[in-house]
This record gives structure tokens, sequence and C-alpha cells, in this order.
């Protein structure tokens, strides 16, 4: 085996299509890896999703990188869940619901403070520098599609031929984030032994195909796990019972707060028996402050900066873009019309992307009419203004979707660049692993042509930091 640490990202990529091109595209390789992804459980929506036969290749440096970039990230966020909890003086400092603060405010039971969460950041891969996009916390996804995306390459001779030349290690998001998940509840005030845990959403929205692979790896590690409809749920003053009548121990968390809000009298019986004390909620609801994106301004505001380290307030500096409320009040709104491709606009507190508007991808006209219906809230929903980072781009492939309708000279060849956006897992505060997600436009999601890559590492030692 030959390795060069020193290898780029981008020669790491070209070596990688270089193989692909000695193959002559390689395209049995890709044929089967989009058969494979037919078949497979990468399932949002009721859709498989769109993937790349060239993985994320990331070398030492990234690694380092975005290990550092999370795990800080999360202390920080952790502080200011903390402050939050501890300090009432402090709360004020977000604009909140009522009933979002009574769920926050409910009691944990144990140590963890932001079990489960994934940031989402791009990387300038040239000089390494970060800019955040979001914050995510239980509700995150994308492991599932990781998994089934790896498997469906791994078997190809690109892939074969490229592990020759390299040590390589993919991310594993399964089996890690159980023990984690149980190693949390073993630090609940009132533990059982044995736990039955449940995944909870709103089943519409979640990515079932996921919560069942998790289910089944914690039954694996002797601890029975079921999916459910958080409105199935009862409770009846001594237990949390799911639609069976089995009692539930612990939830794991993955439906996201603002959809607890517009199912408020639906969600009561998991609400009540947090609030009771009879379940560990694991991704308590104190997690809303990292997901709503009002989080970006209150990094920065002086009441949070007070209780930050020298160290963290630079870190906040150089990677938090400016954000504001996208009112009259906290913004310069003739400013941001006039200078339209230095700003996205996005919802405060939804998620997938929804009504998220780069400038840069609009005309003039659309801009300030994106402005005149968003600002002040007057489509019913809070927005908030974002300087606008440009993704690092890539070369890749897109998506083989209906390549089993080419012919094998009509299937593409050529590198493309696509933007980058890279969604970092921390569990329990430790760096997990990368959701890899590109896209040739502006804006990042499966609506916008979006897709998925795997990310492998290479010739890197995960142990601990090479700095």
């Amino acid at each position: 085996m030959q390795t060069n640490p020193a290898h780029t990202n981008a020669e790491l990529t070209r070596e990688y299509f270089q193989i692909m091109k000695e193959l002559n595209g390689d395209i049995t390789g890709r044929r089967d890896a989009r058969a494979y992804m037919n078949r497979s459980t990468a399932i949002v929506h009721h859709q498989v999703v769109d993937s790349s036969f060239v993985p994320r290749l990331f070398n030492q440096r990234t690694f380092d990188t975005m290990k550092h970039t999370a795990e800080t990230a999360h202390r920080i966020l952790c502080k200011v869940i903390e402050r939050y909890l501890a300090d009432p003086s402090y709360r004020n400092v977000f604009e909140l619901d009522e009933r979002l603060v009574d769920l926050i405010l409910l009691p944990r039971g144990y140590e963890a403070t932001l079990p489960f969460a994934r940031v989402d950041t791009f990387l300038n891969e040239d000089d390494y520098s970060v800019k955040f996009c979001e914050f995510n916390g239980d509700g995150s996804s994308g492991m599932n599609e990781n998994r089934e995306i790896t498997v469906s390459i791994a078997r190809s001779e690109t892939f074969r031929r490229f592990v020759a030349n390299h040590r390589i290690e993919s991310c594993e998001l399964f089996t890690s984030w159980v023990n984690e998940f149980l190693a949390i509840y073993d630090s609940y005030e009132h533990k059982v032994s044995n736990p039955h845990i449940a995944i909870v959403d709103y089943l519409e929205n979640g990515v079932v195909d996921e919560f069942k692979m998790y289910a089944r790896v914690f039954s694996t590690h002797n601890a029975p796990c079921s999916v459910w409809d958080v409105r199935e749920l009862t409770f009846d003053g001594r237990a949390l019972r799911d639609p069976e009548g089995k009692k539930i121990d612990a939830v794991w968390r993955r439906c996201v707060t603002n959809d607890v809000m517009d199912h408020w009298e639906e969600s009561q019986a998991l609400i009540e028996a947090v609030r009771a004390e009879k379940v560990a909620l694991i991704g308590s609801f104190a997690g809303h402050l990292v997901h709503d994106k009002q989080i970006f301004r209150v990094l920065h505001d002086p009441r949070t900066q007070s209780f930050l380290t020298e160290e963290e307030r630079s870190f906040v500096k150089n990677t938090v873009p400016q954000t504001m409320f996208l009112d009259a009040e906290h913004a310069d709104i003739e400013e941001i019309k006039a200078n339209k491709d230095a700003w996205i606009i996005k919802p405060a507190d939804h998620y997938g992307a929804d009504e998220v508007h780069a400038g840069c991808a609009c005309t003039q006209e659309e801009w300030e009419g994106y402005l005149e219906r968003f600002a002040g809230a007057k489509s019913g929903t809070r927005f908030i203004a974002q300087h606008y980072v440009v993704p690092f781009k890539t070369d890749t492939l897109p998506p083989d979707t209906g390549i089993e309708g080419l012919t094998d000279e009509q299937v593409n060849r050529e590198p493309v660049p696509y933007n980058n956006i890279n969604g970092l897992y921390l569990f329990n505060g430790r760096f997990a692993g990368v959701f890899s997600r590109l896209g040739p436009k502006p804006t990042i999601s499966k609506d916008m042509q979006g897709m998925t890559a795997a990310t492998i590492w290479v010739d890197c030692d995960l142990e601990e930091d090479a700095e």
C-alpha cells in the first residue's frame, strides 16, 4: 500500500476520476451502485435519495478541522443551553413562544445537555476556513443515507482500486450512537434495567426507514426498541405507553419542536410524561435553542459573549455569519434589498430548506418580492437575514438516476463542479462523522437538485488530532 497523507482532497478526487477513466467510466460499477440504491432503505418521503458515485474523500487536515469545529461548537451551544436553564435574566436573549419556554424548562434528569446534534458547515478546502449554515438537534437525519450510499459504491472496481492505494475508513453512525444513547440513559435519575426505547416523530415528517434501522440496532444491544408517532402515545399518570400498552422508559426524540407546536394538543401525553419525570426524553426540548436559527444572532449578543472564553468568542466571530431578524427593528431592509448577493433569508424556525432564498439565485425583482412577502413576519412566519456564504465547489458526478435507460455511450463521464455542505454529527459532544451533501445551485437541498455522497476518510488517524 502506498499512502501520502499530504494529499489534498482535490488530489484524492482527481485520483478517483483517473481510476474511473482507466476503467472507461466504470459504467458497470455505476449501474450496479444505482441498482443497489433503488433497492435500498435510503428513502426520504417515499423516494430513494439521489446520490453520487463519487464519494467525498477527506484527508487528515479535513478530519482535524471538522472535529475541532464540531466539538467547539457543541461546547459553546451547551453553555448557551445551560445558561438559559439556570439564569432567568438571560432568557430574553431569545424571542420565543411561551409554550416553547415551558417545554425547554421541563426537567431532564440526565447529564448530557445536547445528546445528538448535527452542525452544518461550509468548509473552504483550500484554506480550511469554516462558516456555519445551521445547527440541528435530534431531528437531524442522513445517517442511513450515508450508510447505504457507502455500501452502494464499495463493491465497484473504482473503489477497490482506490482502496488498494490508501488506508480508508467510512463513518459508522449506528452502533456508536446506540452505545452513547444507552450510556446517557444510564445517567438518568430514574433509570431501570433493560429499558424499552421508543423512537418518536410525526411519522409523515420522519425518515421512517432510518428509524427502523436504529430500532434493530437498539434491539441487538438488549434494549428493545420500537418506532411510534408522537400522537399515538398515552400517559396514565404513572407511565408513558405505546399503542400496544407497553411502558416506554426512554424516548429518542426525533420530532422537531415546531412540529410539537403544530400538534400541541395531540402531543400532551409525551409532554406530561416528561413533566412528571416518568420517561427519559433523550434530546430534551431545550435542544430547540440550537434548532431555532435565531441562535446565530444570540451567539453574537454581548449577553452570550460575556460567558464565553476568549477562544470561544474568536471562534464565533470567525465561523458564525452575522444574522438578524428580517424586520425594520433589527435589519437594514434597504441595504439587504440593494445588495442581494450578500444575503440569504430563511424562516427562523423551519427545517428542510423550506422557503430559503439566496439573493444570488434571484433576479432583483424576485428578491424584492421575497423581502416584501417575508419582512416583518407578514407571512405569519418570522424570518432571519444572514450573510450569504459562497459554498466550496468540488468535482463530482451528478446522480445516476435513470442510468438504466441510457446506453454506455450516453452516460456522462466528465466531472461537474457542485457546491458542498458538510453536516458534522456529534454524539454527546464527540465528533462522529459527516453527512456530505452537494448541489448545483446556491441553496443545497433535495428540492434544489441536491444529492448525498458517501464520506470516506483517507489515510487518516481518527483516534486523535494530528495537530
